[in-house]
């Protein structure tokens, strides 16, 4: 691809979808796919590998204050977003699994009996610290279907029940009427899903 031609592609793509949806299975392979045709392409994730990203896991598994979760999981966010601008300075497509909407659905369905409108409030937290991605798939599953493809794994989270799962998804939908957003049907093949996105990222 000539040079002009790259530019005026999009480079900040991110995957959303509850436990289960396909996602991670997903970016993974939009990856290998640019990759193999040649474009520099940085695959990351949230929460990140840092010190402060270890803490989001840490404060998941121990069913942590839905405060301090909701702060430490922006606070990633913001450290990360300082590398994801470096990348994106120097021409790289960089796709997220899970960013800011994640915390938003998640941290919403969480925060719902304590605080109103707590989607709002979240987003209030990190308002001109982060990025925001020219492209977001949306992956939409029943979240019945999501059990029953994670059930297998060695230790479920908190998050990773029907229910709650049921109210995280709403908060993706309310979230998810902008043009950024692409919403997908999680049950399709996975392949099929994959060259759904690599088309429309290098388009």
């Amino acid at each position: 691809m000539e040079k002009g031609e790259r530019q005026k592609m999009k480079h900040f793509f991110t995957f959303e979808g509850i436990d289960g949806s396909g996602k991670s299975t997903i970016s993974k392979g939009v990856y290998r796919k640019l990759i193999s045709e040649g474009y520099e392409v940085i695959l990351t994730y949230e929460p990140t590998d840092t010190t402060i990203g270890k803490y989001v896991q840490q404060c998941i598994e121990t069913k942590c204050d839905p405060y301090v979760t909701s702060f430490v999981f922006i606070a990633d966010r913001i450290q990360h977003c300082k590398q994801i601008k470096k990348w994106l300075d120097n021409d790289k497509i960089v796709l997220c699994d899970r960013y800011a909407d994640s915390t938003y659905a998640y941290q919403g369905a969480q925060l719902q009996d304590l605080i109103n409108q707590p989607i709002k409030w979240l987003k209030e937290l990190s308002k001109n610290q982060i990025i925001t991605p020219e492209r977001t798939f949306l992956f939409l599953i029943p979240p019945e279907e999501a059990i029953k493809r994670i059930k297998n794994r060695k230790k479920l989270l908190p998050f990773e029940k029907v229910i709650f799962l049921d109210k995280v998804q709403k908060n993706y939908l309310k979230i998810s009427n902008g043009k950024r957003f692409l919403k997908l049907d999680g049950t399709k093949k996975i392949n099929e899903l994959i060259d759904i996105c690599y088309s429309d990222i290098i388009s």
